[in-house]
């Protein structure tokens, strides 16, 4: 994604973009731009969500790629590590994928990302009740919707947040990896309220990003009709780890 950042913050026009993107009045090519990528954002959580569904109601595919530990405890399998990680590393690589404004690519990658996310998110419904994911799914989605209207609404300027809250999520990946091997409850919970804070605030900043985007881009149908598969994507990626965020605070374990 940084690739992509670094091409349309660049130049004279990044001022003036930035600053009708403060405006808080909506014009229709505005509204129709943010409607296309909540739309996406929105189908890609539904294909997520299913895949994860039909994966944890599969005796053959929850063998392959879940197994139980010593201990007694659910452990991934060879596979099962494979579409762990893979979402991690996709994301690290979407850069290649959504370089150049190829509209064709960046969709293929993009539903290509939610499929093996809904796979990797397949043990959410084996570890919690399902009452539980449907809460914790509803007060994201409520979350999500007022932090995006905040980001779109608020005339402070939002970018000087972004380098911030992109070393704050390494740094969240780098205790991840290593709460792995420690397995400290109290870690994971710092981690799990951490991150509620850190995807909250990149939900806000990455709206307003997309207004400046939008007004950089305006007259370019293709470049806008690509840049709504990038936009989809951040704020998938987004709402899917303030959701898991907020489940492991306040979910339900079977």
């Amino acid at each position: 994604m940084a690739d992509i950042d670094g091409q349309i913050t660049q130049g004279q026009s990044r001022a003036g973009a930035k600053d009708r993107a403060q405006a808080v009045p909506m014009d229709k090519g505005l509204r129709n731009f943010l409607i296309g990528i909540y739309q996406k954002m929105a189908l890609g959580l539904l294909v997520t969500g299913g895949m994860a569904w039909a994966v944890a109601h599969s005796p053959v595919l929850i063998d392959l790629l879940y197994q139980r530990t010593l201990d007694g405890r659910m452990g991934y399998t060879l596979l099962g590590w494979v579409f762990a990680l893979a979402p991690l590393g996709l994301s690290f690589f979407s850069g290649v994928f959504m370089r150049g404004f190829n509209v064709a690519a960046m969709a293929i990658f993009y539903w290509v990302f939610v499929a093996v996310m809904g796979v990797s998110l397949s043990s959410i419904f084996l570890l919690y009740t399902g009452a539980s994911l449907a809460t914790t799914f509803f007060v994201t989605a409520g979350a999500f919707g007022a932090l995006s209207l905040a980001g779109y609404v608020t005339k402070a300027n939002l970018s000087g947040w972004g380098s911030f809250l992109m070393m704050a999520v390494f740094g969240l990946i780098i205790a991840s990896v290593v709460n792995i091997f420690l397995q400290s409850g109290i870690m994971s919970l710092a981690i799990s309220a951490l991150g509620v804070l850190i995807f909250s605030g990149l939900i806000a900043y990455q709206t307003q990003q997309l207004k400046s985007i939008y007004y950089q881009l305006e007259g370019s149908y293709s470049g806008l009709a690509a840049m709504t598969y990038y936009g989809a994507l951040n704020l998938y990626i987004n709402f899917i780890n303030l959701f898991l965020s907020l489940l492991r605070l306040m979910g339900g374990r079977r």
